[in-house]
């Protein structure tokens, strides 16, 4: 059984525009974008190059399976961390069973799929988990993949992952130092990648400050 803290957290409100921007409001009417659409911006160049190489349906069909496979992944470790029977797709069977050990390294879960904001950074998301693992305090964020990765790849994950660090720790003064990513990859065992928070934050204030140059907000 995982223990869960219980926090009172504020209500945000999310809107996506036509364009797929999301942004939060805050309960004081701050609007903020997401976090990891300011990430976005870190590969934008890049997918667009792939886009154009593989063509519009090929990439549609693609981002479609992983964004669907990613989001039942997410739903398995919620539920598993919430004590609940976990209901496994016929898909699901082999990444599941090679994430689930790394989950119970898991415990004193503080947020779960909870929205997070900060004043500081301007910025708002949904993080996927903050607790400890393996006794640290960390954030830690469940990803799945197509194959294997370097820590090269996922420079936006620790970026995105420093953003909520510095949210959580603005809302409840409990600072989190720590970044975990657990991955799931097909026909391989899972990666783990631990990460400091302060070696990320300033990358992320530097890609916030573009991000309001591009876009205005």
């Amino acid at each position: 059984m995982f223990n869960h803290i219980h926090y009172e957290y504020p209500t945000l409100k999310r809107v996506t525009s036509s364009d797929g921007t999301r942004v939060y409001e805050t309960p004081t009417g701050n609007k903020y974008p997401s976090v990891t659409t300011v990430t976005g911006l870190l590969k934008k160049d890049i997918i667009q190059a792939w886009r154009k190489k593989v063509g519009d349906e090929e990439a549609n069909k693609i981002s479609s399976t992983a964004a669907r496979r990613g989001t039942r992944i997410h739903t398995l470790c919620e539920k598993y961390l919430l004590n609940e029977e976990v209901p496994l797709g016929m898909f699901d069977h082999e990444m599941w069973n090679s994430l689930r050990p790394l989950l119970d390294d898991i415990d004193d879960i503080y947020a779960l799929e909870q929205p997070l904001y900060s004043n500081h950074l301007q910025v708002a998301g949904t993080v996927d988990c903050i607790a400890k693992y393996k006794g640290k305090f960390s954030v830690i964020d469940f990803k799945s993949s197509r194959r294997l990765k370097t820590r090269d790849d996922i420079h936006d994950y620790f970026i995105q992952c420093s953003a909520y660090a510095v949210a959580f720790e603005e809302m409840t003064s409990i600072p989190v130092s720590r970044l975990v990513i657990l991955m799931g990859v097909d026909d391989e065992k899972p990666l783990i990648f631990n990460e400091r928070r302060d070696d990320w934050v300033e990358k992320f204030k530097t890609l916030r400050l573009e991000y309001k140059r591009v876009k205005g907000i």
